[in-house]
């Protein structure tokens, strides 16, 4: 009986003693295992502390930042994930309005008496091009001005 008892003090000491020397993973080693589980996110970075994960970095979508915490959470010895990056603001895509083939019709039938004149549409406005002379080039301003169809780019040459 004295050997039971004291065979289970030991045991227990031995138990206390492992559980109370179980090594510690450092901050570093957790540093190394975080920045390898977001590497497929360029333009981001972890720093840990006290082994919290602190993610800081600019991501292309929500998605790809949730995906980044969840990669963060399952690193062994991370506690917890500090989410302090943002996510890159959607791009606007500006139209260029076309111009109406009909605006484009009325100048070029306003323009039939100057055949050196081309009416083109260039990056989305109405550009006229040739060679003319000073005169003409104030008739077709004149001509094109009444017509009020907007934006008109004169590219022509005066001789």
């Amino acid at each position: 009986m004295k050997k039971t008892i004291a065979m289970a003090a030991v045991a227990i000491a031995i138990s206390f003693g492992s559980i109370s020397c179980k090594k510690k993973i450092s901050d570093a080693d957790l540093s190394t295992a975080a920045t390898t589980a977001i590497s497929a996110y360029a333009g981001t970075s972890v720093e840990v502390k006290e082994g919290v994960a602190h993610l800081s970095g600019e991501f292309a979508s929500d998605a790809d930042k949730q995906a980044a915490v969840d990669a963060l959470k399952k690193v062994a010895g991370v506690k917890d994930v500090m989410d302090m990056a943002t996510v890159k603001a959607a791009e606007v895509v500006q139209t260029v309005a076309a111009v109406d083939p009909a605006v484009q019709k009325k100048v070029t039938d306003a323009l039939k008496d100057f055949p050196t004149v081309k009416v083109e549409v260039v990056n989305g406005e109405l550009t006229l091009t040739g060679n003319v002379s000073s005169t003409q080039a104030r008739k077709i301003k004149e001509s094109v001005d009444a017509l009020k169809v907007g934006k008109v780019n004169f590219n022509y040459t005066v001789k």
